[in-house]
């Protein structure tokens, strides 16, 4: 395998395309062929890559967004319904949705940004 140093500019190009359309979509481009490829179609490429990337972090930011007003709406009720405090409401939640004591996995079952439950909220 080269180094990127060892690699030409369109090898170089045609591995950052890769990684972004990964980035962007989520899987690789196995079933696109660049073969016939210029640098100049990497280039471009990789720019509609780069503003699909962006628009997928706005819409990533939203939903949390979204999904945190939605957990804190259930916390509210929680303590409504007799939890002593938020620590208490998290382990009800944990337990729950059978997350164990994995509150990364929690954050990723209900939505919301990793490490949001080891936070203090305002």
């Amino acid at each position: 395998m080269l180094s990127w140093d060892e690699m030409t500019p369109i090898e170089q190009a045609a591995l950052t395309w890769y990684d972004a359309f990964k980035e962007a979509y989520g899987v690789r481009p196995r079933h696109i062929d660049t073969t016939e490829w210029l640098l100049s179609d990497f280039h471009k490429e990789i720019l509609v890559l780069e503003r699909v990337i962006a628009e997928n972090e706005v819409a990533r930011r939203a939903s949390e967004a979204k999904s945190a007003d939605d957990v804190e709406h259930t916390i509210l009720n929680l303590l409504m319904a007799g939890a002593k405090d938020r620590e208490m409401c998290i382990k009800w939640l944990l337990e729950a949705h059978d997350a164990g004591e994995d509150r990364d996995y929690l954050c990723f079952i209900l939505g919301v940004a990793y490490g949001y439950f080891d936070k203090p909220q305002d």
